[in-house]
C-alpha cells in the first residue's frame, strides 16, 4: 500500500468511525472538497505532510494520533 493509500484509507475509517461528514471533515481542516475527492479516490500521488497536518487538526487530534495507525507500519508501506 502506498502512503497515499494509508492516507485515505485512515480517513475513511475516521470518517466512519466517528460518524463525520466529508463536508464537516473539510470545513474543519480547511482541505478544499476538490482536494479531498483527490486523495478519497487515489487520484491525489503526493499527499504532503502539511495536509496530513490539516486533516489531523480537522479530526481534532494530533498528526501522531492520526499517524498511529497499523497501515503506516513501515512493513505495510510502498515507500517509494
Amino acid at each position: 500500500m502506498t502512503v497515499n493509500d494509508a492516507v485515505a484509507k485512515r480517513i475513511k475509517g475516521l470518517i466512519s468511525e466517528i460518524k463525520m461528514t466529508r463536508y464537516r471533515l473539510e470545513k474543519l481542516s480547511g482541505i478544499q472538497h476538490g482536494h479531498l475527492q483527490w486523495i478519497l479516490s487515489g487520484k491525489s500521488k503526493t499527499v504532503t505532510l502539511s495536509t496530513v497536518i490539516m486533516l489531523a487538526n480537522g479530526f481534532g487530534m494530533t498528526l501522531i494520533e492520526f499517524l498511529d495507525h497499523k497501515d503506516f507500519l513501515f512493513e505495510n508501506l510502498n515507500a517509494e
